[in-house]
Formats: structure tokens, C-alpha cells, sequence
């Protein structure tokens, strides 16, 4: 992604409010589409991403003035065909349509049934995750309810939005007041779905609970395992991403869940092969011996210098291997890119470590130079 790209211009611009106007000028006589495209764009350049969608669902309100109930037509008139339900993943949608649930939350918190059933529409061609937060917050009982039966809705996006909606640390998502385990008989009746956007949610689901409570997760992927509802590689590989979260900090209950000995017997070295310059690479080298055939889960922490003094440890995937003839080797080059706008590197001391299995086995100073 180049410094230049913007991902709010690309899913909110002048094209795009252009489409939205000519969707409500087909669904409802008398919309003024020129009007509606002048009051979005009057503003939506100084806006962040967030800050157009709250922005286009008010222009939206103030072209078509009502309630609910009166506005709750002209909204499904205007939506296009579903997504294409023979896709099974990577498909989130437009995000021109998410305004419409800032929309149905502004107007809609009085007719919760009429709104559930706007949402399930639109979320079928794009995610109202966030839209539906709010309507937990105002009536938990009835949206839950409705959850229990979009668990088996013939839209796999229905289906996700269970899992989805309901995440305690959703990204850019009101804050609601279920408990960790609120959501978990819904997730029961999800884990086994055949659709892998479905799934992915529900892991991330589990990995958000894993911040708080560990062995609530553990315990639930058990207990799936047992049921057998989902296929075998498909549990795996849940299960391996809700515990993505546990795994870099080296927790010895999902090591043990994903198969891997956080206690096992075996030699680690890591060479560290010349200089490490910014802008250039870290270039390394990990050896592990031990027992023949022993599954492991290798990671490298790097331990940056911060401004002021302060370390910052970062944990980076490596190798998922077996010790085949007892003895691995694995090189890695680890870019040091000194143009990123998230992280500043600062020259110094710095530290690598190599974690197998969830421990950290060995570890070698080196010199990060301007």
C-alpha cells in the first residue's frame, strides 16, 4: 500500500454518493438525487472514514424525512440484489450501504422489530455489525431472540452477523453489555457452519474473549471437539486462530490445545549474521535440536528501543515444523523499514529473542544502526 492510498477516498467519494443518489432516486418519487450528491460532497472531504458514514446517513434523513415505519420502504426499495450467495468468503460488500444503518439507528430505536428486519436486509449486502451494536444495548432480549433464529438464516451474512455483532471488542464497534458468555450458546450453534466468512468470525469471536478469560475458549473448543459438528481441518483451523492471541504470548494452555509441548526438551541457537541497519534487514539464523519428529511452534520477538528509553517487544510468526531428523535450521530476514508511519525505529541496543513452543528458549543482543 503506497503512503498516498486512501482508503477512505476509495469507499467514500463523488462516484460512489452517485450510485447511492441513484438507488433512492429509482426507489422513492421526488428524491432530488443533484440535491443529495451537493449536500454530501459540501463536507465529505474533511471527513474521516467513520465521520462520512454518520455524515451520508444524515444527508440521507434530511432527503428522505420520516420515521421508521415511513422510511423503512423506501430503504429496501432502494437496495440492490443481495450478495452472490455462491461465494463462501471475502465478500464484506459496499461500504456505501453501511450509512444505512447509522441511518436505521438514528430513526429506528422505537420500532426494534422493524429495524431487525431492515438490518437483516442490508446486511446482506453490506455488514451491520456496528448498526446492531446499539440495538443490543436498547433491547438485548429481543435482538438475542432474533439472533437465535438468523443462526440458521439462509444468508451466511445473516449468520455472521450473530457472531460478528456480538464481539466483545469489535473494531470501530459500540461498546455492549453482554458478558463474555452471553454470546456463547449462539456461537454454539455457529461453530459448525460450512462457510468460512462465518467461521473466521466466530474465531475472532473467541480470540477477543481469550484477552479476558482464556480457559473459557479452551473449554468451548473442547467441547466443540467433542460434538464433532465442524469438519476436522475446519475446527483445527479455528481453533488455531482464536488462539492466535495466547500463542504470542507463549500461553501454555493453547500450545497444548494446538499440539505443541511447551515443556519439551531441546536445544535452540540463534545467530545473528552481521550488522542490522535501518532501511535494510535483520538477517538471522534459529537451530533447534531434540527429540526426532517433535511438533514446534517457533516465533522471534524483537525488543525495539522506543523514544525515551522505553522497550517495545513485538512477537512475529517464524516456522511451524517438525524435528523431522531430530535437528532444524530456519533463516529469516526481518525488514527494518525506516519510512513506516506506525513505528519509528531508533537506533540502539536491541534484543531478539526465539520463543518455541510458547517459551522463550535463547536470545542475542545486537546493534540497530542509523
Amino acid at each position: 500500500m503506497t503512503q498516498n492510498f486512501s482508503l477512505k477516498d476509495q469507499l467514500f467519494n463523488a462516484e460512489k454518493t452517485r450510485y447511492l443518489a441513484t438507488l433512492f432516486a429509482d426507489a422513492k418519487a421526488g428524491f432530488d438525487a443533484e440535491a443529495f450528491e451537493a449536500a454530501v460532497m459540501s463536507r465529505l472531504p474533511e471527513l474521516e472514514l467513520k465521520e462520512r458514514m454518520a455524515w451520508i446517513a444524515e444527508c440521507l434523513q434530511q432527503a428522505v424525512p420520516g420515521d421508521l415505519p415511513t422510511v423503512a420502504p423506501v430503504i429496501l426499495r432502494a437496495l440492490p440484489p443481495p450478495l452472490d450467495p455462491e461465494k463462501t468468503d471475502d465478500d464484506f460488500g459496499d461500504f456505501i450501504f453501511a450509512p444505512l444503518g447509522d441511518w436505521v439507528c438514528a430513526i429506528g430505536l422505537d420500532h426494534p422489530d422493524l429495524s431487525l428486519d431492515v438490518l437483516e436486509e442490508i446486511t446482506q449486502r453490506f455488514s451491520m455489525e456496528w448498526a446492531i451494536r446499539p440495538f443490543l444495548n436498547h433491547h438485548p432480549d429481543l435482538v438475542m431472540a432474533r439472533m437465535r433464529d438468523w443462526c440458521t438464516h439462509p444468508s451466511y451474512h445473516v449468520r455472521r452477523l450473530v457472531s460478528e455483532g456480538t464481539r466483545p471488542r469489535l473494531p470501530w464497534g459500540q461498546a455492549v453489555g453482554l458478558t463474555l458468555s452471553d454470546p456463547l450458546p449462539l456461537l454454539d450453534r455457529l461453530n459448525g457452519d460450512q462457510t468460512r466468512y462465518v467461521t473466521r468470525s466466530v474465531a475472532n469471536h473467541l480470540n477477543d474473549i481469550t484477552k479476558k478469560d482464556p480457559d473459557m475458549v479452551l473449554n468451548r473448543l473442547r467441547n466443540w471437539a467433542e460434538a464433532g459438528r465442524q469438519e476436522k481441518d475446519e475446527l483445527n483451523w479455528m481453533t488455531s486462530h482464536a488462539l492466535r492471541g495466547l500463542v504470542k504470548s507463549g500461553h501454555p494452555g493453547a500450545m497444548k490445545a494446538l499440539g505443541y509441548d511447551p515443556d519439551a526438551e531441546m536445544m535452540v541457537e540463534v545467530l545473528v549474521n552481521g550488522s542490522a541497519r535501518i532501511g535494510d534487514a535483520l538477517e538471522f539464523e534459529v537451530t533447534l535440536s531434540g527429540v526426532k519428529d517433535q511438533p514446534v511452534l517457533i516465533d522471534y520477538i524483537v525488543h525495539f528501543q522506543r523514544p525515551g528509553g522505553k522497550i517495545s517487544p513485538k512477537v512475529h510468526k517464524l516456522k511451524q515444523a517438525e524435528l523431522a531428523d531430530g535437528r532444524l535450521s530456519v533463516t529469516k530476514r526481518h525488514k527494518l523499514k525506516g519510512n513506516a508511519t506506525t513505528f519509528k525505529l531508533v537506533p540502539g541496543p536491541h534484543r531478539l529473542e526465539v520463543q518455541v513452543n510458547g517459551r522463550v528458549r535463547t536470545g542475542v543482543e545486537f546493534e540497530l544502526l542509523a
